[in-house]
């Protein structure tokens, strides 16, 4: 244990038609110290091209549609949460497992690109953080292999940060993450997905417009009314995993298999594989830029689709990571 309240983010319980975004239930983060342009204008904004690929896994990037799965690298920290242990109600097949292990993170690699996945979107709560402390190894963990690492932006889900603030975070990233050939990128700009509060609206938009003087491909969480924004981001995303699908095409499409938050004594939302099949078929023919899975590993609030051994499978990989193979593709 390093000192954290709980790593989980602020969450909705409520959807709005638009954006399927839920209200707000605690806002929680770690604990641990931190530190620390896209810019368009139009009313209906048209995402940018992603850059060509080549053969070489040093040099691969993946091209739209970006097929990615939300990553939470914070444990074994994560599983002793509000006073409970384990934070879950499953039992995962590799049992309460350290992502710093190198057989754990090559299982998961494995798992998503068994999956058909070519990124993951690690949680990412700032410079110094045990999630910055993590996140060299995810990338050195990919090395030889077509698969790519972003980070999930996660201060602006429970707080407003400064545009200086978030300069600061973006030139960190550049610095440290953005040129390393792992990470992914977007007509070679470094890719950094953004949370957001239920509350947040066009004002969020220019802070990030304002604050990207790095050159990063900032891929914003939508909210009621996003494409009207004057300060367009490079892409739009939905994390809502409250729900099965949230099809905001032709920027990002994501499917969630369930919903269950430990310290709750019902599912938000129920498991159900065929419901999960069926939203996997739509994302592919929604042919979205993004594809996102929410989530591998976020067993706190139950939307992993990792291994578990309440959905075990013959090949190893868990009923729902197989309908990714079947669906997705290997």
């Amino acid at each position: 244990m390093i000192g954290l309240t709980a790593f989980l983010r602020p969450w909705p319980d409520g959807t709005t038609p638009a954006t399927a975004t839920r209200t707000p239930r605690t806002a929680t983060a770690p604990t641990l110290p931190a530190t620390a342009t896209s810019t368009a204008t139009a009313a209906t904004p048209t995402p940018a091209a992603p850059t060509p690929t080549t053969n070489s896994p040093l040099d691969w990037q993946p091209s739209f549609p970006i097929r990615a799965a939300f990553y939470y690298p914070w444990f074994p920290e994560g599983w002793n949460q509000q006073g409970m242990r384990p934070f879950t109600h499953y039992h995962p097949s590799l049992g309460r497992y350290d992502v710093r292990s190198p057989s754990v993170l090559a299982a998961h690699i494995h798992a998503m690109r068994y999956a058909g996945l070519q990124a993951g979107i690690a949680s990412w709560w700032g410079p110094k953080s045990l999630t910055d402390r993590n996140l060299a190894p995810l990338l050195k963990g990919v090395a030889g292999q077509h698969f790519r690492w972003s980070v999930y932006h996660e201060a602006e889900g429970e707080r407003d940060p400064t545009v200086s603030q978030l300069t600061a975070d973006l030139t960190y990233l550049r610095d440290r993450y953005g040129k390393d050939p792992h990470f992914l990128r977007i007509g070679g700009r470094f890719v950094v997905f953004v949370y957001a509060q239920p509350h947040d609206g066009c004002a969020m938009a220019d802070r990030w417009r304002r604050a990207n003087t790095v050159g990063a491909y900032v891929v914003l969480k939508l909210f009621h009314g996003y494409k009207t924004c004057p300060s367009q981001p490079d892409g739009w995303h939905q994390y809502g995993p409250l729900t099965a699908v949230s099809d905001h095409a032709p920027f990002s499409y994501s499917v969630s298999p369930g919903f269950w938050k430990a310290n709750e004594p019902t599912p938000g939302l129920k498991r159900n594989l065929d419901n999960w099949r069926q939203g996997l078929r739509d994302m592919v023919a929604s042919k979205a830029r993004f594809q996102l899975i929410t989530t591998f590993n976020e067993w706190g609030e139950g939307t992993s689709v990792e291994s578990a051994t309440e959905w075990a499978s013959p090949s190893g990989m868990g009923a729902y990571i197989d309908a990714l193979h079947d669906i997705v593709g290997g």
